[in-house]
């Protein structure tokens, strides 16, 4: 059969801009199990198609017109694109098969576009749709994630396609591999929340570590761990059996509990040159994760920027996360305390982001309960800088005052100097420039909601969850971000459904839903573009 194996990182490009960030930033982010997919068909014996979408040029332009199967990867902020290029194959006669974080979260919305949705998958089950066992509408599920990942040799054809330009690696590439899946917390806005902690075999992460070493030497490994290393002492053992000359440089995210001074000197000798761990917020809610109990915020900010101080001795390149507007928080403290930690740790990069409504996570589901979702904000919208709940403790103006302000500080020339100061390393001084610029882009986007806010009646009344009906500003980005898409998915079609999660297809007895079809005017609409 020829399957087609596609994964969506982001919109097409409409910007210069865009192609250097999405080269260097979404191009690297390629997830392992489109990959295991792409393998398992390939050990299988059928024509696969591997392709990644960082946003260059037509997300289907690299595939075949004439698919037997496709897999589709997205997340929630590319599902619309994921849902019109469904149509697109579906019309063309080929089974559509969606899968990745969006799945997962609104599983009832992406089978009203695609032939089957998989929450979770293993091998067996990616066998099972292959020989067709399941009928149109199915919401299907593996009994558990894949333990068995495919090695870094066996995935390489989909890591060159994914990480290499022309096959080959570049000083931007990175490899991805896991050593765990799952995480021991239970964040409420996160999508792992409820897998619990999984180690994999360390045999086979040995073998990825010296194929890595001996294959690619020099070229950065990236663990995919919600939480590395959570078995410290076991983890480490198998890092430390790789010759110190030919360790692989690599970097990963963890916690503050799992990153005590004792261990950092391990980290930095078995060549870890990254590592993320979140803060997330500064009261005292996700603080089990920190290390540093229940403490006001004034200490807490003191705590982590000491420790991060203390880290950036044996670990050169480090981040963070920090989330705005979630219900603990109110007033000016949180944007307050984040701006005097970008200046205490500038040589931290932290990601700020603002609450997204995922479904099935504990966040959402007190949020659908509340109504303090926007319904009709489509899924483009899904990420920073896009508002699209209803703030507990934050009018929408003040809320976006804040941001402004934050982002003011987090894009300035002053910041930006002290990141170089911090570092002399040429690479890592690019990368400083370049997120500069992208919170630059950022804070000109919250500067232009901040004024809509102020001067469009209809845009606060959204906002402030006074009527349903989508401000016309955001009908015309939709149309702008998925150009000629816009007219198989449109924007009045991509809106609130019902998003409570259904129970997924375990083993042989799918659940069917009605699913309905495409009708051939919009892909006649398509093919005419």
């Amino acid at each position: 059969m020829r399957i087609g194996v596609l994964e969506l990182q982001s919109y097409p490009a409409n910007h210069a801009w865009d192609y250097i960030e999405h080269f260097f930033s979404n191009k690297q982010y390629a997830s392992i199990t489109p990959q295991a997919i792409s393998f398992w068909c390939r050990q299988m014996g059928h024509q696969v198609y591997y392709v990644t979408y960082p946003g260059f040029g037509d997300p289907i332009s690299n595939m075949p017109d004439d698919l037997d199967i496709v897999f589709i990867a997205t997340h929630t902020l590319t599902a619309p694109l994921a849902y019109a290029l469904c149509k697109v194959y579906r019309g063309e006669g080929t089974r559509t098969v969606l899968g990745g974080p969006h799945a997962k979260s609104f599983p009832q919305d992406c089978v009203r576009y695609s032939d089957l949705v998989v929450l979770e998958c293993d091998q067996a089950l990616v066998e099972d749709i292959i020989h067709d066992r399941y009928p149109p509408g199915s919401i299907i599920s593996s009994p558990a994630p894949y333990q068995e990942v495919p090695l870094i040799e066996e995935r390489l054809p989909e890591i060159k396609i994914a990480s290499f330009v022309a096959g080959r690696p570049h000083p931007g590439s990175f490899i991805p591999l896991l050593s765990s899946m799952g995480c021991p917390y239970t964040c409420n806005f996160c999508s792992d929340w409820n897998n619990p902690y999984l180690p994999l075999s360390n045999e086979r992460l040995l073998e990825d570590l010296h194929f890595a070493s001996e294959t690619y030497p020099g070229v950065k490994l990236v663990f995919h761990d919600p939480n590395f290393a959570v078995r410290f002492e076991e983890v480490m053992a198998v890092l430390e059996r790789i010759p110190p000359n030919k360790q692989s440089p690599y970097g990963v995210q963890s916690t503050f509990t799992i990153l005590r001074t004792d261990r950092l000197e391990r980290l930095r000798d078995t060549h870890c040159i990254f590592i993320l761990p979140s803060i997330e917020s500064w009261t005292t809610m996700y603080s089990n994760k920190l290390g540093v109990g229940k403490i006001e915020a004034g200490e807490k900010l003191a705590q982590m920027v000491e420790k991060f101080r203390t880290l950036r001795e044996y670990i050169p390149y480090l981040g963070t996360n920090l989330i705005f507007g979630l219900d603990h928080d109110s007033g000016p403290e949180p944007f307050e305390l984040t701006k005097e930690f970008l200046l205490r740790a500038p040589f931290v990069y932290p990601t700020l982001h603002i609450p997204i409504p995922f479904g099935g996570t504990p966040m959402f589901d007190t949020l659908l309960k509340e109504g303090r979702i926007l319904k009709t904000m489509p899924f483009t919208f899904y990420r920073v800088p896009h508002m699209t709940i209803l703030f507990k403790n934050y009018d929408p103006i003040e809320y976006m005052e804040y941001m402004v302000d934050l982002f003011a500080t987090a894009s300035s020339q002053t910041l930006l100097k002290m990141r170089f100061a911090s570092d002399n390393n040429f690479i890592a001084r690019g990368i400083n420039l370049m997120r500069t610029i992208t919170a630059k882009r950022r804070y000109k986007v919250f500067g232009n909601t901040l004024e809509l806010l102020k001067n469009d009646p209809q845009f606060l009344a959204f906002h402030k969850g006074e009527t349903e009906k989508l401000p016309d500003h955001y009908v015309l980005e939709y149309k702008r971000i998925m150009g000629k898409y816009s007219e198989l998915v449109p924007v009045g079609e991509n809106s609130w459904h019902d998003f409570e999660r259904s129970e997924a297809t375990v083993g042989v007895q799918p659940q069917v839903i009605n699913v309905p079809k495409s009708s051939d005017r919009l892909f006649n609409t398509m093919s005419s573009t």
